[in-house]
């Protein structure tokens, strides 16, 4: 699959999220996907990873994207995360997620990290 069609299925994985379409979202998601993030349990194959989704609604807030950048089977994505009203803080967050893609350009790992202020020195 080209990398064109890959970083098409990233995007996709945004807009269902955002949406709340997790069935739209487990449709993108390799069956060996992994979840990487500090703000949650690690999960592991497709069903986890949407089971996760469900579980925890903080991770079910709106993705505002600023920049994409693909090469070969990883998509970086680049943008400010605001988590729903009912979750415990509703401070947007800057996010970096690192995404590999599988041969036929399924999302098979996905490791987000966030920006934080330095500490003053």
């Amino acid at each position: 699959m080209s990398s064109a069609a890959g970083v098409d299925h990233v995007r996709l994985s945004y807009d269902y999220l955002d949406m709340g379409d997790l069935d739209g979202y487990a449709s993108l998601l390799h069956p060996d996907m992994q979840l990487k993030r500090h703000d949650a349990p690690p999960g592991h194959g497709r069903e986890d990873t949407v089971r996760l989704l469900n579980a925890i609604p903080a991770l079910r807030g709106r993705h505002h994207i600023h920049k994409v950048v693909a090469c070969k089977d990883t998509v970086v994505v680049v943008g400010r995360y605001t988590p729903p009203p009912e979750a415990e803080s509703s401070t947007p967050s800057e996010f970096a997620d690192v995404v590999t893609l599988s041969d036929e350009g399924l999302l098979l790992c996905s490791r987000r990290f966030y920006y934080f202020d330095p500490p003053s020195l």
